[in-house]
């Protein structure tokens, strides 16, 4: 009996032992490797969400925080900012569809149709995030031959219920030098990691453009040679902005004469530098306004055949209020001075475009349309008014990079639907 109590007493502590050691092993480091790997896990993922353009997240959240802690200008900056430093999130499916490819220029071709219009990086501080948000063609600018402020502030302001913004910048420009300068060192850069690359977007089938502007009191010709002269190495495309309605008298250099006699120079500077840095030749395009008649229109298309310019854009920001059309009742605001951009620019700038068409057609000019587009609907509606691709601004600036992404898809799901490519359908309303 004494002997079995022993044995008892001494399974139990085997027992015991046994229990005290494995099980905790395994309750204890098991727990923790999985919460470990779980954490892991899911910081991933939501790194991968919030540093993807796609996301919901950079419209909803990001971008009516930024409205909701900034007056448009500062807004504007801290936008930059973020791009310039890298703060900002990019587009990780970046393979256009073949659909989407359109011809510019004659022989050469853009990956998809949808490019961003000057005015949001005016210093060229920011073109590498920009391409990553999927744009097929950036342009920056406008830039001036000399550093200037533009004009005082408050000069930039919001109507958020008619996604739009009324600007009167007035051309402030860090000036040619500096931002040759910067333009420069990312070049060299850029080459030494590519090795080659066609345009200088360093991007298969995208390019980038440079808008060139005049001082508030500069020479109206030779403020525009200068910037050929000076940036058209780093360009694949340069843009002569005479429709800025915030630089005075510069509107006025849309009239024939003046405009065929400034085009004509501004061509012969560029065949004088023959090529940019990477061996191609820039085009020249002219960037016009949508408060001009037809007569106007007309005329300009004119002066584009005659200086055997590349391209014109159409159109820039208005002069017009469209009062009876806009949801701000502020009239304070709506009438402030500057240009107005946004939904409701949509209108008139198609309606430009079309009137361009009609004088335009049989020409080889490229005609890119920009003014009030939001959605693939709206570049399918220009390129069926005979646009070859379309410029975004403000829309972007209020919905953040995914808007990119999510117009090419739209633009893509109604081409084939249609069956049809971009190509196919530029101009189609003419047929």
């Amino acid at each position: 009996m004494l002997l079995n109590n022993t044995v008892k007493k001494a399974a139990n502590t085997v027992f015991k032992r046994s229990v005290a050691t494995r099980p905790v092993l395994k309750s204890s480091i098991f727990p923790k490797a999985l919460l470990v790997t779980g954490g892991l896990l899911g910081l991933s993922l939501t790194s991968y969400y919030l540093l993807n353009a796609r996301s919901a997240v950079h419209e909803y959240v990001f971008c009516p925080l930024i409205r909701a802690f900034t007056d448009a200008e500062d807004g504007h900056k801290w936008g930059v900012a973020l791009m310039k430093y890298g703060l900002v999130p990019k587009l990780f499916d970046d393979q256009d569809d073949a659909v989407l490819a359109t011809c510019v220029f004659g022989n050469r071709v853009l990956s998809n149709p949808v490019g961003l219009a000057a005015g949001l990086d005016k210093d060229a501080e920011a073109i590498d995030a920009l391409f990553d948000f999927g744009f097929g063609y950036v342009e920056v600018g406008s830039i001036t031959p000399e550093a200037q402020p533009g004009n005082p502030q408050p000069r930039f302001f919001r109507l958020p219920k008619d996604d739009a913004v009324i600007n009167r910048y007035g051309f402030n420009s860090t000036g040619h030098w500096e931002v040759a300068t910067r333009l420069r060192l990312r070049l060299e850069k850029l080459v030494q990691r590519y090795v080659a690359s066609e345009t200088n977007a360093f991007r298969e089938n995208r390019m980038l453009g440079i808008n060139l502007g005049k001082n508030k009191h500069g020479e109206e010709v030779n403020d525009y040679v200068l910037g050929v002269r000076r940036l058209g190495q780093f360009a694949d495309v340069l843009v002569i902005n005479v429709s800025s309605p915030n630089t005075p008298g510069l509107r006025d250099l849309q009239s024939e004469s003046k405009l065929t006699n400034l085009l004509k120079t501004v061509v012969a500077e560029r065949d004088i530098l023959k090529v940019n840095r990477l061996g191609q030749k820039p085009p020249v395009l002219v960037k016009v306004a949508p408060d001009l008649s037809e007569v106007e229109i007309a005329s300009i298309a004119q002066s584009a055949k005659d200086a055997k310019i590349d391209g014109i854009i159409i159109s820039n920001t208005t002069i017009q209020r469209p009062v009876d059309q806009l949801r701000t009742k502020d009239l304070e605001l709506v009438n402030q001075m500057g240009g107005l951009s946004g939904k409701p620019l949509k209108p008139l700038s198609l309606q430009a475009l079309r009137t361009l068409r009609k004088y335009t057609k049989e020409s080889d000019l490229t005609i890119i349309g920009c003014g009030g587009i939001s959605s693939g609907k709206d570049a399918i509606e220009f390129a069926k008014a005979g646009a070859n691709f379309v410029q975004l601004y403000t829309s972007f600036a209020y919905r953040g990079p995914g808007l990119v992404a999510k117009i090419k898809d739209e633009i893509t799901a109604e081409l084939k639907k249609e069956g049809k490519t971009w190509n196919e359908i530029v101009g189609e309303d003419d047929k």
